[in-house]
């Protein structure tokens, strides 16, 4: 049986590279105690914090990073590019651009990418296959398990 790799608890550890504890037994010689080395606050590389368990499997969460990362990073860069652009425009004296037209063009990109994340983590399949290109189908059946589970926390206050 393999030994556990994982602490236990505060009386030190059988991590790999220490010796194992001498123990006195019943009507054997009595040894002197033994330190014990300090353990450190922090995990080190053989010691692990456990990983909590997430609500969204990963296969899930990652198409919802990848979706998040064109339906939202796109738009949202697009938005800071109108402010490159139009500075450049502008200190050239290429064309004449007028504030409220920059901060207007570079506002709708950013709504776009605002959407664009909420329509990204929506539209995410959460089945092991993976979903179509657009998600449209997922879009639906996830907003309706968004409005059940947002009515069952009504219902508990």
């Amino acid at each position: 049986m393999a030994a556990p790799s994982t602490p236990r608890g505060f009386g030190g550890s059988d991590a790999e590279g220490e010796p194992p504890k001498a123990t006195s037994k019943p009507g054997s010689a009595k040894q002197a105690p033994q330190k014990q080395p300090l353990q450190p606050s922090k995990p080190t590389s053989h010691q692990q914090a456990p990983r909590p368990r997430s609500a969204i499997p990963d296969h899930v969460a990652n198409r919802m990073v990848r979706r998040i990362a064109l339906l939202s990073g796109g738009p949202t860069l697009l938005a800071m590019g109108v402010f490159v652009l139009s500075y450049l425009l502008v200190s050239q004296g290429t064309m004449r651009i007028e504030p409220i037209v920059t901060i207007t063009v570079s506002g709708v990109f950013f709504v776009l990418g605002l959407f664009g994340l909420s329509y990204a983590v929506l539209s995410a399949s959460w089945e092991h296959a993976p979903g179509s290109l657009l998600g449209l189908e997922q879009f639906g059946k996830n907003l309706q398990r968004v409005r059940t589970s947002l009515g069952t926390m009504k219902g508990r206050s």
